[in-house]
């Protein structure tokens, strides 16, 4: 499935590509490769250099300081970002929280946090998770009980990635107990300098700082800060979810990326004073990998096509975040292989050997690819997904 490009289209493909030949620093190009997230100031500066253009926010609407560019155009930017090693934007605040705030947030909350959002003057991070309610959310304990013009937070959440660098957090709470457990949750806008919040970091095999547990103590909230009505966090917090998935579509587009480090690796290295990309064993893996990558993009292709025709794309954006976590895996261990033992090491080695570029942070991005079958949604509730809206399969 491809696009027919207009002239207009055309165009704008040049002006990305030629803005993406010089905006990327080389130092990011292969950290970007192998799937990891570049350190927080590195994100901003990238989504500052894009709002600069208009260009930070792809999926807005243009009343809300988005592009208001169509889908055909969205996977242009995405494919030549991806082409030329340019990181996929932070989306906490731009793919999750800001369509949220925008759709049924206060004009107060819009004024207040779109700008910024765009412009990366804040960072937000998402306090869902919690240590008994992960894939089973509507378990959720947080507690969010009205004093007067507050609300105070009592309660903890875990993996609250990038909570220690965040600015602002929003946070799925109970405000009241309802017959079903989905009703009595609301979603609040927290200050992350606001006093009683706590953030412990925790250790992950990557050796990264990424990820925290967050515990609330007499967190006082305003009211102002609630999104939409009481009640309906559940409601918002789904659709929040559902945008999680789908911006697995656009990152699913950057697999090409681990492609070109494997190529590379592969290349490299030689074993018996055969270049380990002409052994047939491994040539015949990367084409699978290849293929497999294809694939996916064209699922891509079909969701973007349906958006643009104004189709729901139904349980399509499961799929694709199922595929793209299985793919992340494969793909970063069939670099470290290419790279072969030594890629083990995450720094230079004592000795003073001096390692290639590529070879710590392929074993990290191998380890961190090992979350991507659990954050938005483990692959167990795509698989739920999958058979109930596509198969018709009941539990």
């Amino acid at each position: 499935m491809e696009f027919e490009l207009d002239p207009a289209d055309l165009a704008f493909r040049e002006e990305v590509r030629d803005f993406f030949a010089t905006g990327i620093p080389p130092e990011w190009r292969t950290r970007v490769r192998a799937g990891l997230r570049l350190h927080p100031e590195e994100l901003i500066a990238y989504q500052k250099s894009l709002a600069e253009r208009g260009w930070g926010a792809p999926t807005w609407p243009v009343e809300y300081g988005g592009t208001g560019w169509s889908p055909i155009r969205q996977y242009i930017f995405w494919t030549e970002a991806a082409a030329a090693d340019a990181p996929a934007q932070f989306h906490q605040g731009l793919e999750l929280i800001g369509p949220i705030i925008f759709t049924y947030g206060s004009q107060a909350l819009k004024d207040r946090y779109l700008p910024g959002i765009i412009n990366a003057d804040d960072w937000w991070c998402q306090g869902y998770s919690e240590p008994n309610a992960g894939s089973d959310l509507a378990s959720l304990r947080t507690r969010a009980v009205r004093e007067g013009d507050d609300y105070v937070l009592n309660g903890q959440k875990a993996w609250t990635s990038y909570g220690h660098v965040a600015s602002h957090c929003f946070v799925l709470a109970r405000t009241s107990d309802e017959p079903k457990r989905q009703q009595g949750i609301s979603l609040l806008l927290m200050d992350m300098k606001t006093p009683g919040i706590t953030i412990r970091p925790v250790a992950t095999m990557d050796e990264k700082h990424h990820t925290n547990e967050m515990f609330l103590d007499d967190v006082r909230v305003p009211v102002a800060q609630l999104v939409g009505e009481e009640g309906r966090g559940w409601e918002y917090g789904k659709v929040l979810l559902d945008r999680e998935r789908m911006v697995t579509a656009s990152v699913a587009i950057f697999l090409v990326q681990t492609v070109k480090g494997i190529r590379e690796a592969a290349t490299r290295r030689t074993i018996g004073g055969v270049p380990l990309i002409d052994k047939p064993g491994f040539k015949a893996k990367l084409a699978q990998y290849e293929i497999e990558v294809i694939a996916l993009q064209t699922m891509v292709l079909k969701v973007m096509a349906d958006a643009a025709a104004g189709v729901d794309s139904g349980p399509l954006g499961s799929m694709i975040k199922l595929r793209w976590s299985q793919l992340s895996q494969a793909g970063t261990a069939l670099w470290v292989g290419a790279l072969g033992p030594q890629a083990a090491h995450f720094a230079p080695l004592d000795n003073g050997y001096a390692l290639p570029a590529d070879m710590p942070y392929a074993m990290q991005g191998a380890l961190y690819a090992r979350v991507t079958s659990i954050y938005g949604g483990s692959s167990e509730i795509q698989h739920n997904i999958i058979a109930q809206r596509a198969l018709g399969l009941k539990g």
